[in-house]
């Protein structure tokens, strides 16, 4: 019998693979990315304010260090026409419970606004259900406009009140919006 940490790494293994709708591809963040994903982040300093990692400036090589490390976190380098311009990842793998987040995403200015962001969670979505998850999850600053758009516009929903904390949604700040895309 297949143990629920063995369900999990086999389902990590899967999950971090190159994805790809031309001309925009992901694939798994390596070492080899750092120098193209700092120039991306250094692209827009400000926007760290509402991250909970910086990737700017001096923050950058111990966060990026700490991301590569991270067991919690299957990262990605996000492409279009062979251009590194951001990062993205499944994060909360839970294989007993067949749910995920897809978060940490940051994309360069000029590849905002311009569909890449909805196209590659569209490819994280339908890969992770391809694999069995029914339920993503995505967490977002409630000042990330931006980001909230291209999630409601994969026709996700909005997370619910928790009886404990009405000020909170599914146990977080109120500072965080929570939005599900579910199977079926």
């Amino acid at each position: 019998m297949t143990t629920i940490a063995e369900l999990a790494e086999i389902d990590a293994a899967r999950l971090l693979t190159t994805l790809a709708d031309p001309p925009i591809h992901i694939e798994p963040l390596g070492e080899q990315h750092r120098e193209a994903l700092r120039a991306a982040c250094a692209a827009d300093p400000d926007i760290w304010e509402i991250y909970p990692v910086c990737l700017h400036g001096a923050h950058f090589d111990p966060a990026f260090d700490a991301i590569l490390e991270a067991r919690s976190r299957l990262a990605f380098a996000s492409f279009t026409g062979g251009v590194l311009v951001g990062t993205t990842g499944y994060l909360n793998v839970d294989a007993a419970d067949r749910r995920l987040e897809i978060g940490g995403t940051y994309l360069a200015p000029h590849a905002r606004a311009t569909g890449v962001n909805s196209r590659i969670k569209r490819l994280m979505i339908e890969h992770a259900l391809g694999l069995g998850f029914d339920r993503i999850e995505f967490r977002i600053d409630t000042r990330n406009a931006r980001s909230a758009r291209a999630v409601e516009n994969l026709n996700a929903t909005f997370g619910r009140r928790c009886a404990s904390r009405p000020d909170h949604v599914d146990g977080l700040s109120p500072r965080h919006r929570t939005l599900f895309v579910t199977r079926g």
